[in-house]
């Protein structure tokens, strides 16, 4: 992406500096990871990024602040999970691009999933720093978006989650959250914030009013940092302490509706270039040959389980009429390897992460990168392999 970069790191890469960078790293988030870390940053111009991001803002854009498309969105959300009091716009949003290569040799954003739910905010921003200090990448690098910079970040970060709130009464809500990969990120996020995390299942509710256990006295909670998934609730078949429809006296620091109304399910809504081709399942009329150029996913998924290439007739035949509303059809896109790597080259997956607080700018603010040799990018999917994994976009204007 950035070739004088890219080729000064592979040759100056060696196994002992990567081992290093990974105890530091483990140091820094104050305990050990359980995914792959890549052995190296992805390098890019600044305009590259502006590009993806530009990008991702044009989408959000057309959904939120769109009658008829949340009217429309109104049948993604759950009954059973329907929280009341919806502001009019998500605070968290995460638009995932793959890297594609036109005739011209030219590296083009083309849309993989957008998602209204908080990402690894905490981790993502140590991830990054850690890769400048690991490896000595100099200071004319930088990873943060929108003419942030560390304490700028982290005071936006802390006031997203926050709110006006005393940390205290904030916590990060997830489902054994220890048990978690996404832990790493929980701790930094604790450090940085004030906050406490907690296990969904160890919530006391009084009322109408919220409450967790410290030192033996009850300390109420005014405001959520939302981390739990919805369908890891049903998968697990936790029951929690509240109904999520019920008319509490908190706060949403990432309300849970947005996770619905921001998804696979808002992807055959969507206009745009970078836009590849899907229809819900149940809307075709007749089904494509060429199978070998589509994939079926499920709407309601996590780490991209359930997804299906080349469908089959059997396979298709499979799902009830009645639950075809659930799936997309979706062009499949061919991501182009564009990391040069010791290992040959790589494929990559961009994410752009968002903040967007109330009565201000959608804003990007961090990117996060998948690295992958596979049919898929996330860290579950490219095991046993390397120059893979968890990445970090580094940038230079």
């Amino acid at each position: 992406m950035v070739p004088d970069l890219r080729q000064a790191f592979n040759r100056d890469f060696t196994p002992k500096k990567y081992a290093a960078f990974l105890a530091q790293l483990d140091q820094a988030c104050g305990t050990p990871i359980h995914f792959r870390v890549a052995e190296t940053p992805c390098f890019f111009y600044k305009w590259q990024l502006d590009k993806f991001c530009q990008y991702g803002n044009e989408l959000v854009r057309q959904l939120v602040g769109n009658p008829a498309y949340l009217e429309a969105s109104n049948l993604s959300v759950p009954d059973d999970y329907r929280v009341p009091n919806e502001p009019g716009q998500p605070l968290f949003i995460q638009v995932d691009f793959g890297l594609v290569e036109d005739r011209k040799h030219e590296i083009h954003p083309k849309l993989v999933e957008l998602q209204a739910f908080p990402s690894l905010y905490g981790y993502q921003a140590v991830l990054s720093k850690q890769y400048l200090e690991s490896y000595r990448l100099g200071s004319k690098l930088n990873y943060f978006l929108s003419g942030l910079d560390e304490k700028s970040y982290w005071h936006l970060l802390r006031r997203a989650v926050l709110g006006e709130q005393d940390p205290e009464n904030v916590i990060l809500l997830e489902i054994d959250p220890l048990e978690q990969k996404t832990l790493p990120d929980f701790l930094v996020t604790e450090r940085q914030t004030g906050i406490v995390t907690l296990d969904i299942r160890d919530v006391v509710k009084q009322k109408n009013r919220l409450f967790y256990k410290k030192g033996g006295k009850l300390v109420p909670i005014h405001r959520i940092y939302n981390r739990c998934i919805v369908d890891e609730l049903v998968r697990k078949r936790v029951k929690p302490p509240f109904d999520f429809r019920d008319e509490l006296r908190v706060e949403w620091a990432g309300h849970p509706n947005w996770y619905f109304r921001i998804s696979k399910f808002s992807i055959p809504y969507l206009q745009h270039e970078c836009v590849p081709e899907t229809w819900f399942l149940d809307k075709i009329g007749k089904l494509p040959k060429d199978r070998e150029n589509y994939l079926l996913k499920p709407l309601y998924s996590f780490a991209g389980s359930g997804i299906i290439f080349a469908p089959t007739d059997a396979q298709i035949d499979a799902i009830p009429r009645g639950k075809r509303h659930n799936y997309i059809l979706q062009e499949k896109m061919d991501f182009t390897p564009v990391i040069h790597t010791p290992q040959g080259l790589t494929q990559a997956e961009v994410r752009i992460m968002y903040i967007w607080p109330e009565k201000e700018q959608l804003l990007p603010v961090l990117a996060l990168v998948r690295m992958g040799r596979g049919k898929m990018m996330g860290v579950d999917h490219n095991k046993d392999l390397e120059w893979v994994g968890g990445s970090a976009a580094l940038w230079r204007e």
